[in-house]
């Protein structure tokens, strides 16, 4: 690919940014017939396309906002949003999917009201809509969801959305636009801007003097640098699109990028059924949060707050224990999330903008924005992921327009149809032929299936042997995951990895699923990646600093430093409530109490424990003891350590979190995210 960037060819389009719109608007361009090159300064969907909520939605929230204000706008918005939620699903069924969500209800007056929403979006999507909404009974519900709260539950609403693993979307997106003739390049950056005198629409309101006829790139990995030509450019660089727009007009130029910070976690699978996700319409500052089943685990959020814009941003230790918080909310308080169950976190920069031409150029888009300067650069901006290829084909029509393509362009967009790599020949049971075929455990065909489509076939043939007698091929990059070593090799080969971490949480999500899990995986993995791309002792030593200082960002940064942490503060941040050194002390003053040597003391008598241990809130853990003994006057050890467990959680969770219950940062509103990511 570089070659065919590196010459002295003239594209009709230059795209930078190789996230969800970026790709689309390549797909878009190439399937009218156009001339396109993309380029992307790190991965394909490095960015926000990779940190999603994992939802291909129309937004149930922004229909009622709709109707309450009647907001014709907020209106527009959901229908163009189912539209291409059965979009989603036609053009690559292997990657999205419909997944119901339960609306727990817990007051009867609220039934009536979730229903006719319910309904009302599914009628919205008319033909286009997915299964059915319906109604279950609080046996039922609880059937379908055993960790709810069961407390005052009516009932629930269950209805349908669509879901993705957003990076392959991404990938997939890209290796079509590839197929249908488009040159793309991840690791290459744009430099400087060239123009030159204007020959094109001269005249035209809005045009200068000049315009842009290509772009200086640089290869962020070898450093070398040249110059790709192009009657236009798309910046499609999401929260980074301030940075190309400044290349374009000066560092004085206004910024129109107002970035949020959308944080998520990743919780073990036993938090949530294999097949019902839950969302919580009305949390205790107004959000919604969604907590769904997304490959093999359970994924929390999203936060919404103000943030700067990075790379590689932090999650933080505050939005992470407000989403626990109200998480646990509709659990059951049997169940306990602990921040020791967080396996990985990560933050995701939704590029909120506003639009320069506007009167109000300090008030945010409520969707998308194009715009295109003097010089002719075009900036796509906001939006969301399920309008990605909407918002595409809007960008390609303005650019054939402004960039003197009609002449050129082999006709309308086509993307409504295009079905994506992999889509041809892959079949829900092809999973298992790959089985037969391969020896390749269910588990993992299935995974291939899934994330490869008809191109798993592909995969599986560059599995190596196990050594076992079952299963013959595929050797796991983790056990607790279905990943294995053929993908790198794949990766490598054939979808452009050229990091490990592009790996690790583009090609496979092992980064975004367990930062330890992928940590683990490190030296292997740089060892297959070295023998495919023939890579020093120097960079394979690079390449392992720079995965860890990722996975830091995918939390992994809070398990590696607690070494040094006092042993309560330390076991906050790991799957085990308690150290040895600890159980064997709770153990010793337990059975100073244990007067009858039956295992059990007086649930009178935990005041006197908790005082003996040092526990600063005697008071909580002797309420604590009466609510789990439900009556009873003496508790065994299993309970007691549940107490102290709670109190444990309670005391390092309520550093990060305010004294109202929530976390202290501003807001921003749901009309104004643009629908989320």
């Amino acid at each position: 690919m570089l070659e065919k960037l590196n010459s002295d060819f003239e594209f009709d389009i230059l795209i930078c940014g190789g996230g969800a719109t970026g790709v689309g608007c390549a797909l878009d361009a190439a399937t009218r017939g156009l001339k396109v090159a993309l380029v992307e300064r790190d991965d394909f969907s490095s960015g926000t396309s990779s940190r999603s909520t994992k939802l291909v939605h129309g937004g149930v929230r922004y229909l009622e906002k709709a109707v309450k204000e009647l907001d014709i706008e907020q209106y527009k918005l959901v229908v163009e949003a189912l539209h291409e939620r059965s979009v989603f699903l036609k053009i690559a069924p292997y990657l999205s999917y419909q997944l119901p969500i339960m609306l727990p209800v817990y007051s009867y007056w609220k039934m009536p009201y979730y229903y006719v929403g319910a309904k009302a979006y599914e009628f919205l999507a008319g033909k286009e809509g997915i299964s059915r909404s319906y109604f279950l009974g609080k046996r039922k519900a609880l059937e379908a969801f055993p960790m709810l709260k069961s407390d005052d539950l009516v009932g629930a609403m269950v209805y349908y959305d669509g879901a993705h693993n957003d990076s392959r979307m991404n990938v997939a997106i890209a290796l079509t636009a590839v197929a249908h003739g488009a040159v793309l390049a991840n690791h290459v950056e744009v430099i400087q801007l060239l123009k030159k005198p204007r020959t094109t629409l001269l005249g035209h309101k809005g045009f200068g003097d000049q315009e842009i006829c290509g772009a200086v790139v640089r290869d962020t990995i070898t450093g070398k640098s040249w110059t790709v030509k192009a009657k236009g450019v798309i910046n499609a660089t999401g929260p980074f699109s301030d940075g190309l727009r400044k290349l374009d007009t000066g560092v004085t130029t206004r910024d129109i990028v107002a970035p949020s910070a959308g944080v998520h976690i990743i919780l073990p699978n036993y938090f949530s059924p294999r097949n019902m996700g839950l969302i919580d319409p009305q949390t205790s500052d107004g959000r919604v949060i969604f907590f769904l089943p997304w490959q093999g685990n359970t994924i929390a959020g999203t936060t919404d707050s103000p943030t700067t814009v990075e790379a590689n941003p932090m999650p933080s230790e505050e939005d992470i224990a407000w989403i626990l918080k109200e998480v646990e909310n509709y659990l059951d308080p049997g169940i306990k999330v602990r921040r020791g169950d967080v396996l990985a976190a990560w933050s995701g920069i939704r590029p909120l903008v506003r639009d320069p031409a506007a009167k109000n150029t300090a008030a945010l888009v409520r969707n998308h924005m194009i715009n295109v300067s003097e010089s002719g650069l075009l900036t796509i901006a906001g939006g969301k992921w399920t309008t990605y290829r909407s918002m595409a084909q809007e960008t390609i029509d303005v650019a054939v327009e402004k960039f003197g393509l009609s002449g050129v362009v082999g006709g309308p967009c086509v993307t409504e149809k295009t079905r994506l790599v992999g889509t041809d020949g892959w079949s829900p049971n092809m999973f298992i032929k790959i089985i037969q075929s391969f020896g390749i455990e269910t588990e993992v065909a299935q995974h291939l299936a899934d994330s490869y489509g008809s191109n798993a076939w592909a995969v599986a043939s560059m599995a190596s042997m196990t050594g076992s007698r079952w299963p013959i091929h595929g050797k796991r990059l983790s056990p607790q995951y279905p990943y294995i070593e053929a993908e790198v090799r794949y990766a490598v080969r054939r979808e452009y990895a050229c990091t490990v971490v592009d790996v690790l949480a583009r090609r496979t999500r092992l980064a975004m699923l367990n930062a330890q899990a992928a940590k683990e995986t490190l030296p292997r993995v740089i060892e297959i990646m070295a023998a495919e791309l023939s890579w020093s002792k120097e960079r394979q030593a690079q390449e392992y600093t720079t995965a860890l200082e990722f996975l830091s960002c995918m939390g992994l940064h809070y398990l590696e430093n607690t070494a040094n942490l006092p042993t309560e503060e330390r076991t906050y941040y790991t799957r085990n409530h308690f150290v040895p050194e600890e159980i064997a002390s709770y153990q010793r003053e337990f059975s100073k109490l244990d007067y009858k040597s039956d295992g059990r003391i007086r649930v009178k008598d935990i005041g006197k424990v908790l005082k003996a241990l040092g526990v600063e809130d005697v008071k909580t853990g002797s309420v604590l003891a009466k609510d789990l003994t439900d009556g009873k006057d003496s508790l065994e050890f299993g309970e007691f350590l549940d107490v102290l467990s709670t109190l444990k959680e309670k005391k390092q969770r309520s550093k990060f979190v305010s004294s109202k219950g929530a976390v202290d940062y501003d807001v921003i509103t749901t009309s104004r995210s643009g629908g989320g990511v």
